[in-house]
């Protein structure tokens, strides 16, 4: 709008100084002795027009000259935008290949970016990208180090190598480009948590924290995570300094009980360590609190023994006060139960378990064959409870990612993961099997989910057992006293790391381009037999 007006504004003036003009005409005389002749006279509308003429004339001529002279700058400045322009093309369209999971079109789309523009950023990330998705892992991790080595692609290039030495499992070296990362750039989620992981799987409990706070104070983590991390970091931690630096132990675990009451490894160890120190009062008061909140046996274990100096009738007059905060839960009648049964009061063993009879678990169809041969010498029922041990319920466990374990670990073995372990029945949170999509699945296609099932005697075959008498295999098959009944020890696997995701999420990723026994040639594709090499012929 306001150039229109300047326009109208301009035409108006034009006009009203060529109204003016021809309302005043006048003579312009020229006097010049070169004329030899008498002075000139000239009409001075004529004057006007001719000096516009002039000057029209010349700025045309101005314009041409300067385009002469600078051309070779203007074409080179159009021949660099065309390439340019070309080479961002083949970025665009080399990504949507690699996101659409072909590999043949990525590869020729990468080449073509090099060639054109091969220090751009995107460039590099598309042929390292392509690499990846042809299977070319030399290659890509060749392209990311490159990219590390830029001060604009570090982060990238690091991500990169992290995921490249993830999948070769080599732990080291995805550490140190983790730590390089979260070093440079302390908001990066995926370097922050890659490093609070690989911090606890050695053990370096103090790394670990100083990690999660650096997390919490980048904001990668909410508040009620933090607290739920801390303080199985500090439990971990304290557990390691329980039996050499007992009172910073104390400390810490308290701490930790502050921050997640409902941890029960946490409040197990913390009224331990109190009632070593003779603060059985606190530490009674620790675990009624968490008892009546989540039964467990752990927790009535370390009641049960809070003064070592205490008979097994003491401890079961404790458990008996320790149970009537959780009535007919299965964990306060297995507590009594079991103390019962170490103080030789079989009557009150027999009553807290009656109302599990109907359908026993493992643990109470064990404990039932123990009363019977402690109590009457009765093999025949000892054996009959035994084998009802086999088809029976499973008790809960500290399961995590399919691995079983009798005590609390604070990662899971398999995966890294912190606070994977969780008290419930192994397995029970799969939910039942999907449909079937093949007839005849093959190894590959069934879930490689790992259960360690607990050691329960074999069932009553009289003609093939020997003479052994029962009270030794009892002794061998029922568990410390220290520690509550439940599965077995298992033998935990190697620490695997998580793979992360890809450096760019894609529908077919480049981070998991399948199996790398055979790589995609460069030049031609895979796929390529004899009959697609003579069609070939026909055309090249």
């Amino acid at each position: 709008m306001i150039r229109v007006i300047i326009f109208l504004v301009a035409v108006a003036v034009l006009a009203a100084f060529a109204v003016w003009i021809a309302n005043n005409p006048g003579m312009i005389v020229i006097e010049w002795p070169l004329l030899h002749r008498n002075p000139v006279e000239v009409d001075i509308g004529l004057v006007v027009v001719a000096l516009v003429v002039c000057a029209a004339a010349v700025i045309v001529l101005y314009e041409i000259a300067r385009r002469i002279i600078l051309f070779p700058e203007f074409l080179s400045l159009f021949m660099r935008r065309r390439r340019i322009a070309r080479g961002y093309l083949a970025i665009t369209r080399g990504l949507i290949a690699v996101g659409a999971g072909d590999p043949y079109a990525a590869r020729r789309f990468a080449r073509e970016a090099n060639r054109i523009a091969a220090d751009e950023p995107l460039a590099m990330l598309l042929a390292a990208q392509s690499a990846q998705l042809a299977g070319n892992r030399v290659a890509a991790e060749q392209m990311f180090q490159q990219m590390a080595g830029r001060e604009e692609t570090k982060l990238i290039g690091l991500h990169g190598l992290f995921v490249e030495a993830q999948r070769r499992e080599d732990a080291a070296a995805a550490r140190l480009f983790a730590e390089e990362a979260a070093k440079s750039a302390p908001s990066l989620a995926w370097a922050g948590q890659a490093v609070l992981e690989f911090r606890c799987a050695g053990g370096d409990w103090v790394g670990a924290l100083e990690a999660l706070d650096r997390n919490m104070r980048n904001d990668l983590l909410d508040r009620a995570t933090y607290r739920r991390q801390r303080a199985v970091l500090l439990t971990a931690r304290a557990r390691s300094l329980a039996d050499t630096e007992r009172d910073a132990a104390k400390v810490m675990i308290l701490d930790a009980v502050k921050l997640a009451p409902d941890l029960v490894p946490a409040v197990a160890l913390a009224g331990r360590l109190l009632a070593e120190t003779g603060e059985q009062r606190r530490a009674g008061r620790l675990m009624e609190k968490a008892f009546r909140a989540n039964p467990h046996p752990d927790l009535a274990d370390v009641y049960a023994h809070l003064r070592a100096g205490d008979s097994a009738r003491d401890r079961l007059v404790r458990v008996e006060a320790l149970a009537k905060l959780a009535p007919g839960h299965i964990e306060s009648a297995y507590a009594v139960a079991r103390t019962a049964v170490d103080a030789r009061e079989f009557a009150i063993a027999r009553e807290n378990l009656s109302p599990f009879l109907g359908n026993p678990t493992r643990r109470v169809a064990m404990l039932m064959a123990e009363i019977e041969e402690l109590e009457h010498g009765d093999v025949g029922r000892a054996r009959e409870w035994m084998a009802r041990a086999l088809n029976a319920e499973r008790d809960p466990a500290w399961t995590a990612d399919g691995v079983v374990s009798d005590r609390w670990l604070p990662i899971s073995t398999v995966t890294g993961r912190l606070d994977a372990f969780q008290w419930r029945v192994p397995l029970a949170h799969l939910g039942t099997p999907g449909p079937v999509i093949e007839d005849r699945p093959t190894i590959a296609d069934v879930p490689q989910v790992v259960e360690q099932v607990e050691p329960i005697p074999e069932p009553v075959q009289e003609k093939r057992r020997s003479a052994q008498p029962l009270q030794e295999e009892l002794a061998e098959e029922k568990p410390p006293k220290s520690a509550p009944a439940g599965p077995a020890s298992v033998v935990i696997p190697p620490l695997r790391p998580r793979v992360p995701d890809a450096v760019i999420p894609l529908i077919h990723v480049p981070d998991d381009p399948g199996p790398d026994a055979e790589l995609v040639d460069e030049e031609e594709p895979e796929r390529q037999g004899e009959g697609w090499r003579r069609l070939r012929g026909l055309f090249w």
